[in-house]
């Protein structure tokens, strides 16, 4: 059999200038890209012990739902498109999940590996999925009679899951929100002056918003609140940096994704990230660039749309696997979606691929979990993880009998195995490359895991790009 092999660069001294000026650049754009509250709050940093436990984790369940789900259309973006208004508005008066059971979900997110669970607590719909005192337009309006998310947070914490929550910052339903969606001549996004009864209305909005975002807070002890919807108009950064300060007034240590702000401008240019306020960026439906100077969490769904959708078709076992592999490659965590069926259950379909994915972590989870992302960059091919001595080979495609990688110099490779049933490999090691011979068949056709044993921490060694 032709070997398979990676490539090092043709000059190592071209490689190291490389990639030396791209560490500096990435340096130079630097300490506040997407950390803290903006620059009206340049004190205000985001709290690091939190970032670090939350990209340890690596991994967690994004979960839409609410009455749309009785229709099997998208939440939110169906409204008033493939469900007139005042059907979508009025089906919260049919919603009762009589099946809901907060220790299947919370089960179904352990089996599949998943550290932790963000819940969509209100989406652009307006709709509550808690008994809130600020509104009745929630779950204790329903026929189900009680909001979900006491009993969601009280079973995370039984089952070692972090709870945490989605909130909307636009409301299509609210009065005061002054966004009309979907609109007549399609510019509900388009910028527009903010006129003296505007700003009135978004500031009785605003105060709406910061009593519910208080109960999410001190009701249901939410670890990370995950905004949505700041691309609207009505939303502005002085607003976004105003909500990032009251939120971490209240609880000291949560996180706030930059979508609470427009920081989503600054994954695009991340020379004005230390403008917007948040603790990571959100990349959508796409694996976000490797990055491991800041934080970033790619949320992507299971399946063919946010919401519960009949017969969907789910990304296959191997796609969801690679999926989390390229993310984590890349240094960033996988929120992968699910959205469970009107009555409450996450229909076997979803449960069983979750599972599957489980399957594959349980054997693998120290290549995952508390490992960060690299030395060698995420190509198709491979990516690598790293924590402590050990830098972790997770091959997407079979190389063929010979594995050839580029090594920095003054490394050593003291042994070579594969995770998932820990038998030893064949070394050759020179000054540039370390050469590893294997097998014709490999342990797992989906992602084997090879795991290299250096002479010192992995910490140490350079960001390594493979052609």
């Amino acid at each position: 059999m032709i070997a398979f092999r990676y490539f090092c660069m043709k000059h190592r001294l071209m490689k190291h200038l490389t990639w030396t000026l791209l560490l500096l650049l990435s340096t130079f754009h630097g300490h506040a890209q997407f950390s803290g509250g903006g620059e009206s709050n340049p004190g205000l940093e985001t709290h690091k012990e939190s970032l670090e436990k939350f990209r340890e984790m690596r991994f967690g369940m994004f979960i839409h739902w609410g009455p749309v789900s009785l229709k099997g259309e998208e939440i939110s973006w169906s409204r008033g498109k493939q469900i007139p208004k005042d059907e979508y508005d009025n089906l919260y008066k049919e919603f009762n999940p009589v099946h809901f059971n907060a220790a299947d979900w919370v089960s179904a997110a352990k089996a599949a590996g998943m550290q932790y669970i963000i819940i969509t607590s209100r989406h652009h719909d307006g709709f509550s999925l808690w008994d809130s005192q600020y509104t009745d337009y929630d779950m204790a309006a329903t026929p189900y009679g009680k909001g979900i998310l006491k009993e969601l947070a009280e079973e995370c914490e039984e089952q070692g899951v972090r709870f945490g929550t989605y909130y909307s910052i636009c409301d299509w339903y609210h009065p005061d929100y002054p966004v009309i969606y979907p609109a007549p001549d399609y510019s509900f996004n388009e910028a527009r002056s903010m006129d003296s009864a505007t700003q009135l209305q978004m500031e009785r909005y605003i105060t709406f918003m910061k009593n519910q975002l208080n109960e999410l807070i001190r009701d249901y002890n939410t670890f990370l609140i995950w905004f949505d919807g700041e691309w609207e108009w009505a939303w502005t950064h002085e607003m976004g940096m105003d909500m990032y300060a009251y939120l971490r007034e209240l609880k000291s240590d949560i996180l706030i994704n930059n979508r609470v702000d427009k920081g989503r401008a600054g994954m695009e240019d991340k020379s004005r990230s230390a403008v917007f306020a948040g603790d990571f960026a959100t990349p959508e439906q796409k694996i976000g660039d490797f990055d491991n100077e800041f934080a970033w969490e790619t949320c992507m769904t299971i399946g063919e749309q946010w919401a519960w959708k009949p017969n969907e078709k789910l990304k296959s076992k191997k796609e969801c696997i690679h999926t989390l592999l390229q993310t984590i490659g890349g240094d960033g965590n996988l929120l992968f979606n699910v959205g469970p069926m009107p009555d409450g259950r996450i229909e076997k379909q979803q449960v069983d691929r979750l599972t599957e994915i489980g399957q594959w972590l349980s054997i693998n989870q120290e290549a995952v979990y508390g490992t960060r992302g690299g030395p060698y960059l995420p190509s198709e091919q491979m990516v690598s993880t790293y924590k402590e001595n050990k830098i972790y080979l997770h091959l997407l495609t079979n190389p063929g009998r010979e594995l050839v990688l580029p090594v920095e110099e003054g490394t050593g490779i003291k042994s070579a195995c594969f995770l998932q049933d820990n038998s030893p490999l064949k070394i050759h090691h020179d000054n540039e490359t370390v050469t590893l011979t294997l097998p014709e068949r490999l342990p797992d056709e989906v992602a084997t895991v090879i795991v290299l044993t250096l002479d010192r921490s992995a910490t140490e060694i350079d960001l390594i790009k493979i052609l």
